[in-house]
């Protein structure tokens, strides 16, 4: 019998040449060339999960790159870089003087547009170097809408830094509108964007599909100061006493039971049934079981580790309902001042 030719169906692979590459080709490429560890770096900055899903094929899918081909991709980053780092410095005209200096008209131009469609996935985003309290002025005679929506788009920590300038009465307002916020036409957000960028440019230092929800707002909260937590939670008691309840509960998660200190966990334990707690660290990580134990003595370490055992598995939804309760007790035990929960790393330090 003839030898099999394993390679007799194979399709012969496509030469590549940097005129043929998508750009999410070039990317893995580049992420190839970085090398795993600071490609995985990269990648876990990409929120956009289809984004993520084609780079990662492309990685698995790429065999070698010629280095000529690597050369010019490199080159391409950098000088997309560049153009960002001319825009974002002195804007549109700046950037193509200097870009038209340095690779020609043509060459300037394609840049341009590439980093333009680029920056338009993500608005507002030259927000995010402007300083929070100077944001804040120049948003006082502005919409809560239009203050929401742009405040959705940012870093979280930034918006919450520009939340706690912003009034006590235009917190509340615009809290409830990026809760309320849902997904926008994409065309309509460009042309805001590009009067907002022309209108706050004495400001600026330089996910067009949704943004913006309760998560939005809670995560914007969990980074804001107490004053203006608190300011906004009341507001939404007042306004809208199911939505600020959605949003306390996404601020302080189960999970976050492990940031808490010793005295902190002791003082919560001996609020919740033995029962309660063994059902609420069901499927939960062993570290966050572990700083519990320790807070137990030996005698109640074992009697809820028996506790646990004896449950054997239960429904996702009765775990989801007792964490719940138990989140419950430590925002009231919060509330009374009995504990201290640390939403951020640089929050004050406790003074004696």
């Amino acid at each position: 019998m003839a030898p099999t030719n394993t390679n007799a169906n194979k399709q012969p692979q496509q030469e590549l040449s940097l005129g043929t590459m998508t750009s999410t080709q070039k990317v893995a490429a580049l992420l190839i060339l970085l090398g795993p560890t600071t490609a995985s770096e990269v990648l876990k900055n990409i929120s956009d999960e289809d984004l993520l899903e084609q780079i990662t094929l492309e990685i698995a899918s790429l065999n070698k790159v010629p280095s000529d081909i690597l050369s010019d991709i490199l080159e391409e980053f950098k000088a997309l870089f560049q153009a960002s780092t001319y825009l974002s410095s002195g804007g549109m005209n700046y950037a193509k003087q200097l870009l038209e200096l340095t690779y020609g008209e043509s060459q300037a131009e394609k840049m341009l547009n590439k980093l333009v469609t680029l920056m338009n996935s993500n608005p507002f985003q030259f927000f995010n170097e402007a300083d929070p309290g100077q944001l804040a002025t120049s948003f006082q005679n502005e919409n809560p809408q239009l203050i929401a929506l742009i405040m959705a788009y940012l870093k979280p920590e930034h918006s919450a830094k520009v939340l706690n300038f912003l009034p006590p009465e235009t917190q509340a307002q615009v809290a409830m509108k990026i809760a309320d916020m849902d997904t926008t036409n994409p065309e309509i957000l460009t042309d805001i964007e590009k009067i907002v960028e022309t209108k706050f440019s004495s400001v600026m230092v330089q996910d067009f599909s949704k943004a913006g929800g309760i998560d939005t707002l809670a995560n914007i909260l969990n980074r804001a100061d107490r004053n203006t937590e608190k300011n906004v939670i009341e507001l939404l008691e007042v306004e809208n006493p199911p939505l600020a309840e959605e949003v306390r509960e996404l601020m302080f998660v189960f999970e976050d039971i492990i940031n808490l200190d010793d005295r902190a966990i002791q003082r919560i334990l001996r609020e919740v049934d033995t029962k309660d707690l063994a059902l609420s660290l069901k499927g939960t990580k062993q570290d966050l079981r572990d700083k519990i134990f320790r807070n137990m003595s030996d005698r109640a370490q074992e009697m809820l580790k028996d506790e646990i055992e004896y449950l054997g598995p239960v429904r996702a939804k009765e775990v989801q309902e007792v964490q719940t309760k138990i989140i419950g007790i430590i925002r009231n035990l919060e509330v009374f001042g009995e504990i201290t929960i640390s939403r951020d790393n640089n929050e004050d330090e406790l003074i004696d």
